[in-house]
């Protein structure tokens, strides 16, 4: 068929009908032109259509590549027989300045194809050129030189014949050393610089061969304004996509690397940007170590798609990091990001879950800020959606928030995540969670009822519930495996802050190890938990806390109410203390400390081997 956009005779002529494309060209039916001499463009009005339909096919286009695309598909051959379109490599984006030498890369070139089936079309097929001359024609790079001939005719702007001196002596520059006799002579060839917004981005070559009419003085107005319009979408392209290359980076960037190691619990995270080009969200999400064996997990959207959404982003997730370092309840937690949000002063609402999770009691609290209601997959395979108060979005002002507490059996499955996952244009959001819970269901299944289908393959099944046309938002997946902590291997004590309870504490430690049967685990244990049970007590006005963990390591927590932090130091040869901290570094696989509402809580973890 022929491609969209050649021009015809006006209709009337003997011996033809004529019709009308869909680009508002018409197109004769009937007798056909001889071979060898496609039909020209004899009126105005046949270019001002072309144009039109030309610059229609430019401006679909998103990105660079289409928007060249869309150029060579619309020149050939309706305008040329070949086009080769030059870009400067690298493009500068908006107000860079671009530096070093000026470099064109050959970014695409389009040709007739050698042979076009136009049988039963009722139209003469356009004619090829040799391969010994559109064919061989272009190289990959090319060094621009100041003051040049090929300078020349990109500092010119307009499109000139390459029959014109300046244009004939640059063309060995852009085509290398065979490339001016390649192209024909007689009006068959125009150089169009690309000029963007504020300076020449590159060239396009217009090429028609031997046998096809030369192009004429106007035409030239017509590859002015192919280039022109051409120029500006590239210009506008690049800078739309460095926009959301950086805006996506941004993102990432403010999105967990690694979620951490948490006893008690595993989990599994998936983020996926939305599908349409440059539409970067503000969902994020977070798992984070709180003391006592405790883990927070947090989902968030900042609604819309913009860096603006990105930074928000960014700074709510620092945000509930600095809560949750604090120890605060879940409600508490959301009533500071929106205050935090209404400070920020920017006219961008964001949804949030957030949960804390407790191995030891197997239980969850749960408040939520407007966002969708977590799914509990059971051991069994039944998934859960669970009745958690939905509350306002952040960023509304003057609302309470609520929370709930929740059994979190172990083998059991918390899923949260972001709208994305369940509304799109093809479905409501209450759509979506229902054909959640049924996936989440028939994954389960497969399993059986005894064991829990593993974390990551989850998430995998989980995405891919997701249709052609459900990408239009961006996805935050978070999910949480509770495996818990048996009673059994929890052992725990108050100590009064006197000087008998280091001592104290060493025997509780003794006797635990040697129940749990890590006798090997002993002395060590002992040494470090009289350190840091010493150093609780000095300072301490009511009992401390001991406890031990035994999961697939040994921890240690002490607990006391002075909020002051401690700090590694390196003891002098005539100080009599200072060496608790020291001693804890070398030995411990982990230490850490921190601050509560109540106080603080210092804890180590040891190997079981020792």
């Amino acid at each position: 068929p022929v491609p969209e956009g050649i021009p015809v005779q006006p209709a009337g002529t003997p011996g033809r009908t004529a019709v009308q494309g869909p680009d508002g060209l018409e197109r004769r039916t009937g007798q056909v032109t001889a071979p060898g001499k496609p039909t020209p463009m004899r009126r105005d009005g046949d270019r001002l259509r072309f144009v039109g339909a030309a610059t229609r096919r430019i401006a679909r286009g998103i990105d660079l590549d289409e928007i060249v695309m869309g150029l060579c598909r619309a020149t050939v051959p309706t305008f040329s027989d070949a086009i080769l379109v030059y870009l400067r490599d690298p493009l500068p984006v908006g107000d860079e300045r671009p530096t070093g030498p000026l470099v064109l890369r050959l970014r695409r070139s389009d040709r007739i194809p050698a042979e076009r089936d136009t049988e039963g079309a009722g139209f003469a097929p356009l004619v090829q050129p040799e391969p010994s001359e559109l064919d061989s024609v272009g190289e990959e790079l090319c060094t621009v030189r100041p003051g040049s001939a090929l300078a020349e005719v990109l500092r010119g702007v307009r499109p000139v014949f390459t029959d014109a001196p300046a244009a004939r002596a640059a063309l060995p520059e852009l085509l290398g050393p065979d490339g001016e006799s390649a192209v024909p002579d007689g009006q068959r060839a125009i150089l169009a610089p690309l000029r963007g917004r504020r300076r020449v981005i590159g060239a396009a070559l217009f090429l028609r061969g031997p046998e096809r009419i030369p192009f004429e003085a106007d035409d030239l107005l017509v590859a002015a304004q192919l280039a022109t319009h051409s120029a500006l979408g590239i210009d506008k392209a690049v800078l739309y996509g460095r926009e959301a290359y950086i805006a996506d980076e941004l993102q990432r960037t403010m999105l967990p690397e690694h979620l951490p190691r948490c006893t008690g619990v595993r989990l599994a995270s998936r983020y996926l940007p939305a599908a349409e080009t440059a539409r970067v969200g503000g969902d994020w999400y977070d798992a984070i170590p709180l003391p006592g064996s405790r883990v927070a997990l947090v989902v968030g959207d900042v609604m819309g798609h913009s860096m603006t959404s990105a930074a928000i982003m960014g700074q709510l997730r620092t945000t509930a990091q600095t809560l949750a370092g604090l120890d605060l309840p879940p409600q508490e937690v959301l009533h500071h990001l929106d205050e935090q949000a209404q400070r920020l002063g920017v006219d961008r609402m964001a949804t949030c879950l957030y949960a804390v999770y407790d191995p030891v009691s197997h239980r969850i609290t749960i408040a939520n800020a407007g966002h969708p209601p977590p799914v509990l997959l059971h051991l069994g395979g039944r998934a859960e959606v669970l009745r958690v108060p939905a509350g306002a979005p952040i960023g509304v002002g003057g609302v309470d928030f609520e929370a709930v507490e929740l059994d979190a059996p172990a083998g059991a499955t918390l899923l949260l995540y972001t709208d994305g996952l369940v509304e799109s244009r093809l479905r409501d959001v209450w759509t979506g969670i229902d054909q959640l819970r049924d996936k989440l269901a028939a994954t389960a299944q497969l399993t059986g009822p005894d064991h829990p289908p593993p974390l990551e393959a989850l998430c995998d099944e989980v995405l891919d519930m997701l249709g052609p046309g459900d990408r239009d938002d961006d996805i935050a997946l978070l999910a949480a495996r509770f495996d818990g902590i048996a009673p059994s291997d929890v052992a725990y004590w108050f100590l009064e802050p006197e000087d008998a309870a280091p001592g104290r504490a060493r025997r509780l430690a003794r006797r635990a190890l040697s129940r749990w049967g890590m006798e090997e685990l002993s002395d060590s244990v002992e040494l470090l938990v009289s350190e840091v049970v010493t150093n609780a007590v000095r300072y301490a006005t009511r009992p401390v806390t001991l406890r031990l963990l035994r999961t697939d390591v040994l921890r240690c927590e002490v607990g006391d109410d002075v909020p002051q932090l401690p700090r590694l130091r390196q003891a002098r040869a005539t100080d009599e203390g200072g060496r608790g901290l020291y001693l804890v570094n070398r030995m411990a696989r982990r230490w850490g400390a921190t601050r509560l509402s109540t106080g603080k809580v210092v804890w180590f973890e040891l190997n079981h081997t020792g």
